[in-house]
Order: structure tokens, then sequence, then C-alpha cells
């Protein structure tokens, strides 16, 4: 019997009505970015993990209600590191009817030969991966690479460039590769880890650890999820609102001269689109849903 066939009434109705948010905010996200489109061979990039389970599933969900048509193919990078249990996702693809390709490389003795022990692999692994995927995405005609990260990573990206990098930057839930051949989409930009976790709990994926090479995990990284999380717990509405703003930016009212010609700005006969707000003091209201309630306090 599955977690989902074993649980009560009430919570069989929680369950549906968490399956239903999720989809409706991947259904949203490839609509309002175009990520999807007819005749489109999607490569989903399947790690093991919760995100990409929950990716792979709901867009296999969608593919037999979409309007249009478009195929998908599973994608893992077996990249050999000691345990990895290689039969598990050959087996759950297999029984959920999803083409598939299982590609090997030895990366695992590449980054341990470059990095030092004890340091994070994950910036090395990350690139190393990146350039094989794109390389699969190719051989396989594949016009969309679909990622599994979520609005979380996003927020978390976001408080990385600027406490780490002194940037505004996160990750776009749309965008090129950087030798311009390759789309790379994030259906599950709209959808919190916490609904993901909860989800995969239920359906009860066979989830493969993260953690299998050995690698001590990224701290700044964790240390910001850790903020993020007590934030969440402590000022309900906080990340809600954080997440509307990546789609919500003025650029006359930060301070980057490439996005805005501060220089040549000058006096007009017509009102500025912003308003004279040069004084005032930011004004800030609740959402239409009464479901998330913002406390407005001082992030100082």
């Amino acid at each position: 019997m599955s977690q989902i066939e074993a649980l009560t009434a009430k919570q069989k109705y929680s369950f549906n009505k968490l399956q239903k948010r999720l989809r409706r905010h991947v259904g949203q996200a490839i609509a309002d970015f175009n990520m999807i489109e007819d005749g489109d061979k999607v490569m989903v990039c399947l790690s093991g993990g919760k995100d990409s389970y929950t990716m792979l599933d709901i867009l296999l969900f969608l593919r037999r209600i979409a309007p249009i048509h478009f195929d998908i193919v599973a994608v893992n990078l077996d990249q050999k590191q000691p345990g990895f249990p290689e039969h598990v996702l050959p087996a759950y693809l297999e029984s959920v009817g999803v083409d598939y390709k299982i590609v090997e490389e030895d990366t695992y003795s590449i980054v341990i030969d470059k990095v030092p022990e004890g340091k994070t692999t994950c910036s090395l692994c990350s690139r190393l991966r990146r350039g094989i995927l794109y390389r699969t995405a190719t051989e396989l005609g594949a016009t969309k690479i679909a990622l599994g990260h979520h609005r979380d990573d996003m927020l978390e990206t976001l408080f990385l460039n600027m406490f780490y990098g002194g940037k505004i930057k996160a990750m776009p839930p749309k965008l090129v590769s950087d030798d311009g051949k390759q789309m790379v989409i994030r259906p599950l930009a709209y959808c919190t880890e916490k609904d993901i976790a909860r989800y995969s709990e239920l359906v009860d994926f066979p989830i493969i650890p993260c953690n299998l090479c050995g690698s001590q995990e990224n701290l700044q990284r964790k240390a910001i999820k850790t903020m993020l999380q007590d934030w969440d717990k402590r000022f309900p509405g906080r990340i809600e609102s954080m997440a509307r703003s990546l789609q919500n930016v003025t650029p006359s009212h930060l301070a980057d001269a490439n996005l805005f010609d501060f220089k040549g700005l000058t006096t007009q006969l017509t009102p500025y689109q912003d308003g004279d707000t040069a004084f005032d003091q930011p004004e800030f209201s609740a959402p239409a849903d009464d479901s998330e309630q913002v406390q407005v306090i001082n992030l100082g």
C-alpha cells in the first residue's frame, strides 16, 4: 500500500490541494515565461532528488492535458560516485513509462583530484555536469533543458550574490546558455521547497542522497537557507513578498548606470512614470490573498 492510499480522508484532501497547487504553479510559470512550446522536446534533468522527481511528475501530467504537443526525455548523469545506486532511476523511469537516457561520466574522479580534501566540490562538479548535459541535449535533439530549481533556490541565489558577490542577481526562470545553443527552463520557479518536500514524501519517490561524493555542504548557501527558513517561521508572508519582488524591479530606483541613464536624466514637462517619490516613505499593502499576511518590518 502506498503512503497516499494509507492517508485518511482529511489527509487525502490536503494532498489533493497540495498536488493541485504545485501543478498550477508549474503551469503558470510555463505560461508566464513561454517555457514550453508546441513541438518541443524537453530534456528533464533527473538527479534523483525530491525537486527533479517532482518536476518530472508534474510535467508528465501537464503533457497529458496540454493543448499542445511536446515530448519528454529524462536524463540522469551517473557521475560514478561510490555507492551510487545505478538501478534506482532506470527502474523508476520504466515504471512511469518515460523515455530516458543514463549518461555515465566519471566526473567524481576529476573533482576529487582537483579539489583539496575538506573543501566543497559543488562548484566544479556543477560546471562539469552542465557541459555534459548541454552536450547530451544536442545529441538528443532536445529544444529545452528543464532543471529542478524552485522558488527558494532563486531567493537563496539572490541573497548569496548580494552578500558574497556584491550584485543583485538570482536564477532566471528561463535563460539561453553562454554559447547560445541551449534554452534552459526552470518550471518549478513558483513552487516552494516546503511544498515540494511534502509532496515528494507523500508520493514516496525513491530519493537518492546528494552527499554520496562526501563533499562538505556549501556553507554559504546553507546559512542563507537557514536565514530564509527562520524568516518564514517568524514573519509569515515575507518570503512571498520577496519572491514577488523578483518580478517587480524598478531600475530607476537602484544605482546601476548600465540599466538606467542617470547621467542623461533631465527635468520634463510630463510627470515621470514612477512619480515624485524622492522624499516619500515607501508604502506597502497586504496581498489580495488573505491567506498571505505580510508583516511590514525593518529588514535592517
